[in-house]
């Protein structure tokens, strides 16, 4: 989600459906682009409008995954698709399998948000062989040419979006450095991970350089900070320790969380050693940290609006199934591995406590923790 003194954008109307949740945002990045690149040429060829639509979701480790599959299963049906939304709750093998079945069904698309995108190849292979068209959603897919689109907010700037609000948090606290913050990452399997730490290291990397920043763990790397499964209690466990080992008396003025979730483990954290809550960041907008933010706790979140998300997606199926092209916003960026996957981006914004009214205006649920 979005933060600080970026300016604020009104949030896009195209909600599929009034839900509460996480992962809010603009469509400003995607709306109105040109097409310039799409996938292979299956990709083009149409199919009925009845058909089977697969959408293969990853653990729900946060609000925005739960919020996606209503919002899948109605927009589908509203726009006369048979939809097979499905979460991979056991892990890696159950959407292996999950997949395998859609393409057996005879799924004309199938929408994956990967757990571990580098571990789905034979199975995507399969969705291509069959005549499908595979879009990546939110996570890259990684290391297979089975894969037409993408379809995600700008995960890169989500993470400058980061760093530029942790600085901007702890400037606002204290005007002059240096401060003293430590590193979280998320799950070394999400490849969204190191796309949102590297954007937010293009920021912070030049303040550590010249003294402004320091880590005062000596933990910079994002192999030391990766925290796995996106899991709040590893998160909460990992800042206990760098608490006891690294500030028995120096000040945390910082800490970088990539997402929500982590950044209110980290909080219970410092809480519960009875020191002074830091400026942490976030991302998603979920509704406990939405609450924190205006009760003056957690700095700031990254608004990625799932309903627009969903939206898109399904506009991108519409299209492919009329024989069109589906939109593209950013045909070069987005090298899996294997291919530059053609991309369709969305435009995230900071949310501190500042812009979060008009912000959520238009969010059913959150406008009401704003006001």
């Amino acid at each position: 989600m979005a933060r600080t003194t970026t300016t604020v954008v009104a949030l896009a109307a195209a909600s599929i459906l009034a839900l509460t949740g996480c992962g809010r945002g603009d469509t400003s990045g995607g709306a109105g682009a040109n097409p310039s690149a799409g996938g292979d040429a299956s990709a083009a060829q149409g199919f009925p409008a009845d058909s089977l639509i697969g959408v293969a979701l990853p653990q729900k480790t946060s609000e925005n995954w739960v919020l996606a599959e209503g919002l899948f299963n109605k927009g589908l049906a509203d726009a006369g698709f048979k939809a097979d939304v499905q979460f991979a709750n056991a892990g890696v093998s159950e959407q292996q399998n999950q997949i395998q079945s859609m393409v057996t069904k005879g799924a004309k698309v199938i929408v994956v948000g990967a757990i571990d995108g580098s571990q789905l190849g034979t199975q995507l292979q399969a969705a291509k062989d069959s005549g499908a068209t595979v879009i990546a959603y939110d996570r890259l897919v990684k290391n297979t040419d089975a894969v037409d689109y993408y379809v995600a907010y700008d995960n890169f700037k989500v993470g400058e979006l980061q760093g530029q609000a942790l600085l901007e948090g702890m400037e606002a606290k204290k005007p002059n450095g240096p401060y003293n913050i430590e590193l979280f990452a998320g799950s070394p399997d999400d490849a969204n991970s190191k796309v949102f730490f590297d954007g937010a290291m293009s920021v912070l990397q030049p303040k550590i350089d010249d003294g402004t920043l320091k880590v005062v763990s000596g933990q910079k790397d994002f192999n030391q900070v990766v925290t796995q499964g996106w899991k709040a209690e590893n998160a909460q466990k990992r800042m206990d320790t760098l608490l006891s080992s690294n500030y028995s008396s120096a000040q945390l003025d910082g800490v970088l969380s990539p997402n929500d979730t982590l950044g209110r483990a980290i909080i219970t954290s410092v809480k519960q050693a009875g020191k002074p809550v830091p400026v942490v960041t976030g991302q998603d907008s979920e509704v406990e940290s939405v609450k924190s933010i205006m009760a003056g706790e957690q700095y700031s979140t990254i608004n990625k609006d799932t309903r627009n998300l969903v939206s898109e997606t399904i506009n991108m199926v519409k299209d492919l199934q009329a024989g069109k092209e589906a939109k593209v916003t950013d045909a070069e960026s987005y090298n899996n591995g294997n291919k530059v996957v053609p991309a369709n981006l969305l435009e995230p914004v900071i949310v501190t406590k500042e812009n979060a009214k008009e912000s959520y205006k238009d969010d059913p649920t959150l406008s009401k923790i704003t006001q």
